[in-house]
């Protein structure tokens, strides 16, 4: 029970001093999640879905960057270019595999 307990405390901590962090976090979870899914089976929502996360993440991690800057910058920025290449890419395959099929 005690794990559990740290936990929880652990996570609202999290999200009370750093809520924009926890919710590009929990976009993240959430991309990761729906891209699993789409893995194991290939239907487009799943892609559109996470690569919508991945973009929403991406750009509040850039926007945070710009108006808090971190010692972690160019590590934050390589991140973002490397989802929204991410999101560019799965945008490009759907477009080529489903556009002309309904």
């Amino acid at each position: 029970m005690r794990y559990w307990n740290w936990w929880w405390r652990s996570l609202i901590f999290s999200i009370q001093y750093d809520p924009p962090g926890f919710v590009e976090y929990l976009m993240m979870s959430f991309a990761l999640g729906l891209g699993m899914k789409w893995f194991f089976s290939p239907e487009w929502p799943y892609l559109v879905l996470s690569s919508s996360f991945v973009i929403g993440s991406a750009i509040s991690m850039w926007v945070r960057e710009l108006m808090m800057p971190s010692s972690r910058k160019p590590m934050v920025l390589a991140s973002t270019l490397l989802l929204l290449a991410y999101s560019v890419s799965s945008f490009v395959y759907l477009a080529r595999n489903y556009a002309f099929y309904k």
